[in-house]
């Protein structure tokens, strides 16, 4: 069910509440079009062909590390689907999380507080900029053009993890039929 907010209601958050999405570590993130309508190209013999609008959510993509220089980034295998992208982003010691390195569960400073002030420099201040910057140029392309609300993230523990997350998303043209998004 649905909280309320300011006497509205909202769906709840799908993010884990314990954790600091500007920590230093690796997510997994996947992102959707709008009813999964395919926006992005077709799969042709296992390869993913990208349409005027895939082009755009790969290069907005590589983007990413010019526009944040200041956040450490890294980014790992990517790949645009028809109707969905998946990506592993690495956010390392910075400024920002005062050199917090999550994926060795130690901080390299004292005390841990969490910090619930505006969503910046995080996990969400990156995907609310990526899916801002494709929709824009999109849209010259396709009015119809739109994101499916939020995005799905997972928080990559360790190395065995990281690359079977990378495997599933190199190799993931090849098994589009099989995907949970193909219609």
């Amino acid at each position: 069910m649905a909280d309320k907010f300011q006497n509205k209601y909202r769906i709840s958050s799908a993010r884990l509440q314990t954790w600091n999405y500007g920590l230093a570590a690796s997510y997994f993130i996947t992102v959707c079009t709008d009813n999964r309508q395919h926006f992005f190209g077709k799969i042709v013999d296992e390869k993913m062909i990208l349409s005027a609008i895939g082009e755009i959510v790969e290069n907005e993509w590589t983007k990413t590390l010019e526009i944040r220089p200041d956040m450490n980034l890294e980014l790992d295998a990517f790949c645009v689907m028809p109707n969905h992208f998946h990506a592993i982003i690495i956010i390392g010691n910075n400024e920002f999380n005062h050199g917090r390195d999550a994926m060795h569960r130690v901080s390299t400073t004292t005390g841990i507080e969490n910090n619930f002030a505006p969503q910046s420099k995080n996990l969400a201040s990156i995907m609310r900029g990526f899916k801002s910057s494709v929709t824009v140029s999109a849209r010259s392309i396709n009015t119809n053009f739109k994101w499916q609300a939020r995005f799905h993230d997972h928080i990559i523990r360790n190395d065995l993890e990281f690359q079977r997350i990378r495997k599933y998303i190199i190799e993931n043209p090849q098994n589009w039929q099989k995907d949970k998004f193909y219609r």
